[in-house]
Formats: structure tokens, sequence, C-alpha cells
């Protein structure tokens, strides 16, 4: 494993827990949350396998084990899944319990109680009876499945955590299942039993990540979630920050829980899945560029002390409700015309000025701010929609920005501005790239952005101001989609090369353009005359037929209203 830090391999349950391994939960993961729908598929998965012509095996997922000797390992991602067959197991050894009591086999019973717990649950010291676990539980969950389940005794439910309720209802409910399970067939109740765990130890089986520290789990939980394979990145750096505060030992308990329920305030406003993005806009917000695949190491290196982590925490709780505003920002306190900027920036996909106005909220006064933010949806039409350019340096000198309004450097929007000149792309690059643009509305997004785009070009020539997301009017493809007959002028290889050009789409009410359909441009030339849209008058008065060089010159005079529309004084050129 030194060698390449990590490795992969199908294991089943059995070989998984056998051989003197152990597993632990790191102190500060997740708690238990499985519920009864997940206990109901997993027990139907199992119950699968059991059948006769049944399912020879059932898959379990990625387990991510960390670990430097092969004997110890921390599960990284995997915990509900092992927790909850362990449970399985506890259930089984319940039952068996329950036979010896009604003097059921008594001698053969409790053999084979003692067998199963050795190899799957781990051993009960003889003289304290303290368990020797083949499974530790985090922080908050151990003492119970420790004290109370593994030693299969009464189950108190009275001052303990929610997760600590769900860990005895999951044993309650795998153990009426079993006891089920056994009135279901017939013969030895206890060689049954034994049976049933032999069965669910090789009939259960993973795909095992084993790495060999927390920078190559977190590797792999990328690798993992670029194939779409969500695992939980939050709590491999939740685990990591959490554990240099436990590092130092001069922490008490109430002190960690603040902290835990600071960090789950957060993570549940986010949602897991979005909290490693809103982590890497926060940091590149403050500090130096990292990227999403360095982030997890920068953090190691530079947050190893208590009193960072303290203050990492504050900084983030600071910057949470800018990025929920940037992210969501319908559900917003911000004045409309910023929130219609941030809305204007998830239509057009782009993220990357996200660290820099994380950092401008922090410091500019609100003038500033509103005319940053709206810098930022002209700089992204033109860059980012319009000119299609590489987004790496882009992304690079927001944060070089957004890194000197942290230290103080840059105070205002003139400043700000001016050190963002580099992605402004000038009005010459931009003309030129609209005239030539084209946008395929066959995908949901592309169509909103198109919408947008030919929206503001109608304000600008009329005054008229349009939601884009009306559904009161539709994008009219002159040109239409499916050409039939009236499109001579356009060779196949034209119209489909012409159809999705800026150039050939205009606005029309939603019932006028139904009923346009693929009509020739003459019928609809008459139509677009009476429009409630100035653009589309406009295209009907200057453009007496329809072909492809008309719609190259309408284009051009579409991008010469575009230059002027998303245009920023301070930087033209």
């Amino acid at each position: 494993m030194a060698a390449t830090n990590f490795k992969t391999e199908n294991n089943t349950f059995r070989k998984l827990i056998g051989n003197g391994l152990t597993y632990s939960i790191p102190r500060f993961q997740r708690d238990y949350s499985w519920t009864d729908d997940e206990w109901e598929d997993l027990w139907m998965d199992l119950q699968g396998t059991l059948q006769p012509g049944g399912e020879p095996a059932h898959y379990m997922g990625y387990l991510v084990l960390q670990s430097a000797d092969d004997r110890t390992f921390e599960v990284i991602d995997g915990q509900q899944r092992l927790t909850t067959v362990s449970l399985i197991v506890l259930a089984v050894l319940k039952n068996l319990q329950r036979l010896i009591g009604a003097g059921n086999d008594a001698d053969a019973n409790r053999r084979r109680i003692e067998q199963i717990r050795q190899t799957y649950i781990g051993y009960l010291d003889p003289v304290t009876l303290v368990a020797r676990p083949k499974l530790t539980l985090n922080r908050n969950n151990n003492s119970y499945y420790q004290d109370y389940l593994v030693p299969l005794g009464h189950l108190p439910q009275r001052g303990f955590r929610a997760s600590e309720h769900l860990l005895r209802k999951a044993f309650d409910w795998f153990d009426k299942r079993v006891a089920d399970f056994l009135k279901k067939s017939s013969g030895n109740e206890g060689m049954r039993l034994a049976q049933f765990v032999e069965d669910l130890s090789d009939r259960l089986f993973f795909t095992v990540i084993t790495v060999t520290d927390e920078l190559n789990a977190y590797k792999v939980f990328e690798t993992l979630n670029a194939r779409g394979v969500r695992l939980s990145a939050t709590d491999l750096l939740k685990n990591y920050l959490f554990s240099v505060l436990d590092r130092g030992g001069d922490h008490d308990d109430y002190e960690l829980r603040n902290l835990e329920d600071r960090w789950e305030a957060m993570v549940g406003r986010l949602g897991a899945e979005s909290f490693p993005d809103f982590l890497r806009v926060h940091w590149n917000s403050r500090r130096s560029f990292a990227r999403q695949a360095e982030l997890f190491k920068t953090i190691r290196s530079k947050v190893k002390t208590r009193e960072v982590v303290f203050q990492l925490l504050r900084d983030m709780e600071q910057d949470l409700d800018a990025y929920l505003a940037l992210s969501s920002p319908e559900a917003s306190d911000w004045p409309q015309a910023a929130k219609s900027h941030a809305a204007t920036l998830r239509t057009f996909n782009v993220r990357q000025p996200y660290p820099l106005l994380l950092a401008a909220k922090r410091s500019f006064d609100a003038p500033d701010f509103a005319g940053l933010m709206r810098a930022c949806v002209v700089i992204s039409l033109r860059f980012n929609v319009i000119c299609s350019y590489s987004t790496a340096e882009q992304e690079r000198t927001y944060n070089a920005v957004a890194e000197r309004i942290a230290k103080g450097e840059i105070a205002d929007l003139g400043a700000a501005l001016g050190a963002m000149q580099s992605v402004y792309p000038n009005d010459a690059a931009f003309r030129a790239a609209f005239a030539e643009k084209t946008i395929r509305t066959t995908q949901s997004r592309n169509n909103r952005v198109v919408r947008y785009i030919l929206c503001a070009l109608e304000k600008h020539l009329s005054g008229q101001d349009y939601a884009f997301a009306s559904d009161s009017f539709n994008i009219e493809h002159v040109l239409p989609q499916n050409p039939e007959t009236g499109w001579e002028a356009f060779t196949d290889e034209e119209a489909d090369a012409l159809v999705y050009r800026l150039g050939n789409m205009t606005l029309m009410q939603a019932g006028a353009n139904k009923d346009l359909g693929n009509s020739p441009y003459l019928t609809k030339r008459t139509v677009f005359e009476r429009s409630s849209f100035a653009m589309t008058r406009k295209l009907a008065t200057d453009h007496a037929e329809w072909t492809p060089e008309r719609i190259a010159i309408h284009q051009g005079w579409m991008a010469g209203q575009a230059t002027a529309v998303w245009r920023i004084a301070q930087l033209a050129s």
C-alpha cells in the first residue's frame, strides 16, 4: 500500500471483519442517522439473497478506510452500513440469548453466541465484562453501543441523544425481523440463526478502498465524486479540523459540543454536498488561490492549532449568509438589484466571481458592492457566455483581487475594477465573438441565457423591461428548427449551422409564436411587423427576405447593441 498510498479490493463482510481486524469511526464523524427506510431496504436486499433461487450476493457499495498497518482501520466513509450490519448480528445474538433463556439447546447456543461474538462483534473481558470491540463508534454513539447494545442487556431510553435512540430503535427493528424470520421456517432454531449470520457475512460485499492518510482519503473522495459517487468529503474535513482541537487535550466536552453544533448548523443550511464548494469559495476569498483538488492539503498545512480552527469557524460563519445569497438569491434579504445580479450569474452557471464577491461584501460599502455585482455580470456575459474563454486564469485573477481586498490593499470599486482589466474582453473582441455566436436553445439553461440576452437587448431598444423567465413570450427562431417548404434559400448544411445563431432569434408573444410554426419568412414577416417587441418589428423592417447573409447582418447589428448594453465604462477601450 505504501507504493500507491491506497488499494482497492472487493471484500465480503466475513473477510472484512475477521482475522483480528478492528474498525473505528473517527471521534468527530457524523452520528448514526439511518432510519426505518434504510433498515427496510437493507433487510429486503438481504432477504433477496436468502430466498431459494435468489441473488447470490448483495453489493453494499464503497467503503473508504484509513490504515497505517492493515490491521486497525478508521472508517472514513461507510459507517452507517457497517454499524447497521453489526446491529443485525447483535439482533441474532439476542434471539439466541432468548433460546438459551427458554432452555432450548442451551449449551450449543451458548457456544454459538460465543463464536459469533468473537468473530463479528469482539469479546467481553471475563473479569470486567468490558467489550473489546471489532467496531468502535464515534464519541457520541460509542458509549451506548458498547455499554448497552453489545452486552445484550437492558436498553434504557431516557437522557440520550437522538442518534443513540436511533441505534436502539435499529436494534429493536432488526430484533423483530430476525424473530419473524425464525417463525417462517422450520428446523433447529439455533442452527438457523447461526446459518443466517454465515449467509449474511458471505453474501454482503463491499468495494473497499484503503488509504494511508487523510490527504489520500480526500483524493479518493474527489475521484469518486467526479464519477458520480457522492461521498462525504464534508465529514472528512470536519474530522480533521476537530481532531486538531482534540489533539491538544486542553478542551472540554462542552466546548466540543458547541463547536459541533455550529458546524452542523452550517452544514444543515448548505447541505453536505454543497459544503466543500462553500469552503473553497470562503477560503479563496481570504487567502491565496487553492484549487479544489488542493484544498484539503492546503487546509492541513495552514490549520494546525486550536486557535486557527476557531478562527476558521468564525470566518465561515461570517461568510455563510453572503454565500447563500449568491447561490440561492431568491431567499436572501439583499436589495432587489443585487438579488437580480446573483440570479443572472446563476443563470449563466458562472461561479468564478464568488470569492471576489464574498471579500467585497465584507469590506465595500453598499453602492460599491452593487457596482461590483453588476461588473461581474457584465464580465461573465462577455468572458464566459459569449467569448467562451478558459476560466483558469479568470479564476486566479478574481482570487488575486479578493485576496487584496481581504488584506485591505483594495478598498473600493474603482481599484477593484482596475485590477480586473485582464478578464474584461475589449469591445472589439466581444463584438466579434457576439457576431458569430451560436447557442443551442434545446438545452434548458441555454434557453434561459438566450431569453436573458434578448430581453436585455429589447430593453435597450424600447425601454421596456421584460422578465426573461416569463411564460408570456417565447424565443422565435426565424429560420425554423425544422424548416419545411419556403426555406429554399438555405441548404441543409446552412440550416443546421445557422438555426441557433443569435441573429436568427427574436422574441414573440407565446400565442403568435405557436401559430407561426414553420411558416415561410414572408408570412412570418407580416406578423413580426405587428409585434409588441421593438426588436422583432425592426427585424421585419430591416429585412425583406431571410437568407444566410441577412442573419449575419442582423447579428452584427445585435453585437453592436450588446457592446453598449454589457459595458463597464472604466474598462472600455
